[in-house]
């Protein structure tokens, strides 16, 4: 056996991001990190949003939580004790920076301990869902990523502030990104009224991840606790998220075509939308 097969595998820090609420970050976060899972990592989603928690709603975890990062930092327990483990898939976990309605000054040297102390739990990726905003939470969640998945829709202001959290990425060091465009509207792309997938990377200048169609599914997906990528019969958005994590993880090139998705989901396209 040589040296390379016995050097340790490389853990991957990303944080999901977007800058402006309601795009569908935690929704992003929740079935790329499921995704991950299924194909055989371990993984930690980070649910940073502090006070703002949503992510163990969309895991259907939410009863679970009793202790979160907060307690680890002030003593009370292990971070092995605050590790959720999901009901299904047990190489999959959910970390909760602190309760609802609960505010803390949380430093970057309390994220980058944190990141150090679950590299040797031995997770492969760690997803960190990031703060709405560019305030100081951000600052912090961002601290000890190596790469950022930044979520947009269409819509101008989102793709504007998308460019906004670009920029504050790079210019705190963080320079391997990626975009995720959700919730697209393909009968308004056509009629020209909203910008196509395409228009969006122009103007942003960051490598596609994936485009996630609009779906009614998430709604109730998040109800039930289940992200979409579990449901047995795969909705447009169910598959894009599985092949957007299958690109993040380096198994798969293939964009999933909108136009036409039912004759070939994997069916490999220059551009989504003319």
């Amino acid at each position: 056996m040589d040296s390379e097969q016995l050097k340790t595998p490389k853990v991957r820090t990303i944080v999901v991001t977007s800058g402006k609420g309601g795009v569908g970050k935690t929704t992003a976060t929740a079935n790329i990190g499921m995704s991950i899972a299924r194909l055989g990592y371990k993984v930690v989603l980070i649910d940073a949003d502090i006070g703002l928690r949503n992510l163990d709603l969309l895991l259907g975890l939410e009863s679970r939580i009793f202790y979160t990062v907060m307690d680890v930092f002030e003593g009370q327990c292990r971070l092995d004790q605050a590790l959720i483990r999901d009901k299904a898939w047990k190489n999959l976990s959910l970390l909760s920076i602190s309760k609802n309605r609960q505010r803390y000054n949380v430093t970057r040297k309390n994220m980058m301990n944190l990141i150090k102390a679950l590299e040797n739990l031995n997770f492969r990726y760690i997803l960190i869902d990031c703060p709405a905003g560019i305030d100081v939470g951000f600052i912090n969640a961002i601290s000890p990523a190596q790469e950022a998945i930044i979520v947009t829709t269409s819509e101008l202001p989102s793709v504007r502030d998308a460019d906004r959290v670009a920029a504050l990425l790079e210019a705190n060091g963080v320079y391997d990104n990626k975009l995720l465009v959700n919730r697209v509207r393909t009968d308004l792309i056509q009629k020209s009224k909203i910008m196509s997938v395409s228009d969006v990377q122009e103007v942003l200048g960051i490598p596609l991840l994936g485009a996630i169609p609009e779906d009614s599914q998430v709604i109730i997906s998040t109800n039930r606790g289940e992200p979409l990528v579990l449901k047995r019969k795969l909705t447009l958005s169910g598959i894009a998220f599985e092949n957007a994590a299958r690109r993040l993880v380096g198994k798969q090139d293939y964009f999933l075509d909108l136009e036409s998705p039912y004759k070939n989901v994997f069916q490999k396209i220059q551009n989504l939308f003319n």
